[in-house]
């Protein structure tokens, strides 16, 4: 095989795990909508009496999120080592996305913070504490009707 056939397939091998590593973190905000949705359901009908619960809602979401961040960080680690073969002569198949760590934006922080995954889980967040507080005026309400 020629040296062009081997970088075109080795590229063919890194995109397959940016595509999985994209797939993995597209479902993962598909369950953490899942199991904000039905923890959400089980706190209205079974402890609406206690709104604080709802709050435990914010653990799954932080993991989600932190799980989220690993797989972007990777994905945009196999970016850059699909970049440096992209421009090689011969290839030897090599995979070492670890190199292009602390590049301006390849940190977990950074990756933690990026727009796209900020955005979707404050919104998840914000639904939490919107759940909560209406949580807590409904057993407000319930309970100064009690009192009538």
């Amino acid at each position: 095989m020629e040296a062009p056939e081997r970088i075109a397939k080795h590229l063919e091998l890194i995109q397959g795990v940016i595509n999985r590593l994209g797939a993995n973190s597209f479902l993962l905000k598909g369950w953490s909508m899942t199991v904000l949705v039905g923890g959400s359901l089980l706190m209205v009908r079974l402890r609406s009496d206690q709104p604080l619960l709802a709050l435990t809602l914010l653990v799954p979401v932080l993991g989600f999120w932190l799980l989220d961040a690993y797989f972007l960080l990777q994905e945009r680690l196999f970016r850059d080592e699909y970049d440096r073969v992209r421009q090689q002569d011969d290839t030897d198949y090599e995979m070492n996305p670890e190199q292009h760590k602390g590049k301006t934006d390849r940190t977990w922080p950074e990756t933690f913070r990026s727009v796209t995954l900020r955005t979707f889980y404050l919104i998840e967040i914000a639904f939490v504490a919107i759940l909560s507080a209406a949580l807590y005026l409904m057993g407000a309400s319930a309970e100064q009707s009690c009192f009538h």
